[in-house]
């Protein structure tokens, strides 16, 4: 009897965390990552460019791109790949002036595009045109102001301005310079970045201001950093001198979130206005950032399992019967007036919804 009582309490624990993994494997049908991620991803193939000021590749075009690419590799879809690849191959002859110049925090990310084509397919073609982009980040130019120099001086980017979307834009590039290199400037730069933005823009409930001199939780703003804390870890080596450092920037905020959440499982364009509208973009990164440290350990899988799952179902239900995410807020500027952000308008299929649904999905699929 005592006996059959010991093994009980000894297997609890362990039943307990493989219901809560569950939480993030068993899902019905019209919700499985698979379903949702070859509509999301298929659906590339056929869109057109979203060009940066009618320029350049914009970086909600490339986060779709890349978001497509891992969920190809991940499932092993060739077919998918090769498409891919095909969309991409323009850029390289006739679409060559597509190209993003490299003067810009907003443009500089594509490199992560080639970089991340490069890793799939090994074309050195592909590392050629993606690492000129992680280094110029970095190298300081001729023609830059004091401030950016002033910057680079202690060691950042010169393209640094504390806007919190700069904490995806810099990471996803020099986390996926390091990954094809090895090369731990990258990573290390990368974190150096991010331990600065944390403490100059984390307020003490875990969010972030749009920037110092916008004070307000903007939904998406705040989903750049997640996701860039959460690509960060990932890849950081744990001997970093900055890891502990941004693992607490990242439960912290994780904390925050889990107590803004939506009865319907998402997040406000205002994260801590509950007037505000859901928006789905931030909703997908922050998603993503809770999914990845579940599966990391870096969060209590009996807490915050409970939140991803509940988040990943009110997600799929914004997807549209043309395979669209719904409820995305447009690009946006920072500004310091709050109807601004209650104003912007709301798009459908917009590039920056799509991409971070796939990141959700990847994620979940990831063993």
């Amino acid at each position: 009897m005592y006996k059959k009582v010991f093994v009980l309490l000894f297997l609890f624990p362990f039943q307990l965390l493989f219901a809560q993994t569950n939480l993030l494997t068993d899902f019905p049908e019209g919700y499985t990552p698979r379903e949702i991620g070859k509509r999301i991803a298929y659906r590339f193939i056929s869109e057109k460019h979203a060009l940066h000021a009618g320029k350049w590749i914009s970086y909600p075009e490339t986060f779709y791109w890349n978001g497509a690419l891992e969920f190809a590799a991940i499932t092993k879809d060739q077919k998918l790949v090769e498409l891919l690849q095909k969309k991409f191959e323009p850029l390289f002859t006739t679409e060559k002036k597509l190209l993003p110049i490299m003067n810009h925090v907003d443009l500089n990310m594509f490199g992560s595009l080639p970089l991340e084509l490069y890793q799939i397919t090994k074309e050195e073609r592909y590392f050629n045109l993606g690492m000129p982009y992680a280094d110029t980040q970095w190298d300081v130019p001729e023609n830059s102001t004091s401030s950016q120099k002033a910057w680079a001086d202690k060691g950042y980017s010169w393209q640094t301005r504390l806007w919190i979307d700069d904490m995806y834009m810099i990471t996803v590039v020099q986390t996926q310079a390091y990954r094809v290199t090895g090369n731990r400037k990258y990573i290390d730069r990368a974190a150096k970045e991010m331990v600065m933005y944390l403490n100059e823009l984390q307020r003490p409930n875990g969010l972030f201001y749009h920037a110092p001199d916008v004070p307000f939780y903007w939904g998406r703003g705040n989903g750049w950093v997640a996701a860039g804390m959460t690509e960060l870890l990932t890849n950081l080596p744990k001997n970093s001198k900055f890891r502990s450092r941004i693992l607490k920037g990242y439960r912290t905020m994780m904390k925050s979130l889990k107590d803004y959440q939506d009865s319907n499982g998402l997040w406000r364009q205002l994260i801590n206005e509950p007037d505000c509208w859901i928006e789905t973009s931030g909703s997908a990164m922050f998603t993503f950032a809770i999914i990845t440290g579940v599966k990391k350990g870096w969060l209590d899988a009996k807490e915050y399992a409970p939140v991803a799952r509940k988040a990943w179902m009110g997600l799929v239900s914004y997807i549209n019967e043309q395979n669209q995410v719904t409820e995305v807020c447009v690009g946006t500027n920072k500004k310091n007036d709050k109807q601004y952000y209650y104003d912007r308008p709301r798009h459908a299929g917009d590039y920056h919804g799509q991409a971070p649904y796939l990141w959700c999905v990847v994620a979940l699929l990831d063993e």
